[in-house]
């Protein structure tokens, strides 16, 4: 399984941002695709994830009602629409693959390289 982030960028307190995680060979067994973040000197902080089938969401509380994660089955990718951003988001986003809908980093077994998200205040 591969995963490939994009859309990170630099946007002022209160702007949106879109990120995009295009996922190859997933199958059946990497029912969930998740977004984590880290910040330098924290650990992995998870923020949202997804199931495939059914569409199910969980959210970190830090990010619930400002932000929304939705996938495309056919074109096997995941975005996070970020919306009313804060300079506490500011991080780098990571999209991985596992086998179930969790918050913790070791659900996920396959993981993309990481794009930056800054929010300047």
């Amino acid at each position: 399984v591969q995963l490939q982030a994009s859309g990170g960028g630099l946007v002022q307190a209160g702007g949106s941002l879109v990120l995009s995680c295009a996922v190859s060979g997933r199958t059946l067994d990497h029912a969930a695709t998740g977004w984590f973040r880290r910040t330098p000197g924290k650990e992995r902080e998870f923020v949202a994830a997804i199931r495939w089938i059914g569409g199910r969401t969980l959210y970190a509380d830090p990010v619930e009602g400002r932000f929304t994660i939705s996938r495309d089955n056919a074109k096997n990718t995941v975005w996070l629409q970020m919306n009313s951003l804060k300079p506490e988001d500011t991080a780098v986003y990571y999209c991985a693959a596992g086998p179930g809908m969790r918050k913790g980093v070791a659900a996920y077994h396959f993981w993309g390289q990481g794009t930056q998200v800054t929010v300047s205040s």
